[in-house]
């Protein structure tokens, strides 16, 4: 059969892998083929439905776009995941962006305990963002889901890019293109005012939506990153690491040589120190699991999978083992797991905390 392209974004038609570019339903397919008019599936949904989702890229293609990046002068609009910094870090970003103005997006702020003051937040971005070889003009926090600060973020956004156009980049799973529509839905006032016309996904490697001045905002696809937790997990899995409402956090009173199961995705065990409150700041739906240091490794074979989920026992099986990393703590800490939440400690403790092999687990000076 002859190749067929999709009219929105000139994405070959394929019907078998749903996260490819291109991808369209049989049945759609067959009824574009009766109209003449074969849409992608994404570019469908942003026809209709006002929805732009990611396309899984790989990491050659997006190094090519991120060269198109560098070559332009724009400004670079950076969303990352407040739980999950680590995953959100696009490899080799600041070289490539080095001649460019770079505006930091914190996303999912509305998730955090009330109790959290934003300016910790904002400053914790700023120094891991300086780890990573970043130095953002300014760092905003962000709801893209409840439409928190979009105002103050389109403000930015003019203000910074001083007529050039702008690249929204991001990970996977960061909530960019939640943040793209609802900006979209901001700026027109009608969340069904998307048409292909207006706004064209003109090439497979990103859409743009044109401003008022002749630039555009150019809106990239996600590319996924090998240390997020989310790549270890199913859909379904997902909704424990992607919370959609304000964290309550837990507290446990923790003797030394005790340990906390968080599902079977993490594990916090308590070597040394006295007796004292650790608190858990994560998903309100994830079980935690207190049992002893001495059997923890016996009770972790033996409910993986069933008693600790996520994952469950069909995921289990490509579930990467979970790795120790060591701590040494005094004072007030956060204990890191990186796209899960945290532990704080308030005071000395030695620690071990246990993560799938590949996802990062950092401490910082707690934010509460």
């Amino acid at each position: 059969m002859e190749a067929l392209f999709c009219i929105g974004c000139g994405a070959q038609i394929q019907t078998e892998e749903k996260n490819r570019a291109g991808y369209t339903p049989q049945s759609a397919l067959e009824k574009g083929l009766e109209t003449g008019e074969v849409y992608c599936q994404r570019c469908f949904r942003l026809r209709h439905y006002n929805e732009i989702t990611d396309v899984h890229i790989s990491d050659d293609e997006f190094l090519k776009l991120l060269h198109e990046v560098g070559d332009s002068s724009a400004l670079v609009v950076n969303v990352v995941d407040i739980f999950d910094f680590n995953g959100s870090v696009i490899p080799g970003l600041p070289r490539f962006i080095s001649g460019n103005d770079l505006l930091l997006v914190g996303n999912k702020a509305d998730i955090l305990p009330k109790s959290v003051k934003a300016s910790k937040v904002k400053q914790w971005l700023t120094e891991r963002a300086h780890e990573e070889g970043l130095r953002p003009l300014d760092v905003l926090l962000t709801s893209a889901q409840n439409h928190y600060a979009i105002k103050e973020l389109i403000a930015s956004i003019e203000k910074l890019r001083k007529g050039r156009d702008v690249y929204v980049v991001g990970v996977t799973n960061v909530g960019k293109s939640t943040l793209i529509n609802a900006i979209i839905r901001e700026i027109t006032g009608d969340k069904d005012v998307i048409t292909t016309s207006r706004f064209p996904g003109t090439t497979l490697d990103k859409i743009e939506i044109p401003l008022d001045d002749g630039s555009y905002i150019f809106d990239t696809p996600g590319i996924i990153h090998r240390h997020q937790m989310a790549h270890y997990l199913s859909a379904k899995a997902l909704k424990y690491i992607s919370p959609k409402k304000e964290i309550k956090p837990k507290t446990y009173q923790l003797n030394p040589e005790q340990t906390l199961f968080l599902g079977g995705l993490g594990r916090f065990d308590f070597l040394q120190g006295n007796k004292q409150g650790f608190t858990a700041y994560f998903d309100n739906n994830l079980k935690v699991h207190r049992t002893k240091l001495a059997g923890a490794d016996a009770f972790y074979k033996k409910h993986a999978g069933e008693l600790l989920t996520p994952p469950d026992k069909e995921e289990l099986a490509d579930f990467p083992q979970l790795v120790r990393h060591e701590f040494a703590v005094d004072g007030k800490t956060d204990i890191v797991f990186s796209g899960l939440g945290w532990i704080r400690l308030a005071g000395q403790a030695k620690i071990a905390a246990w993560a799938p092999q590949g996802v990062a687990v950092v401490t910082r000076k707690a934010l509460i």
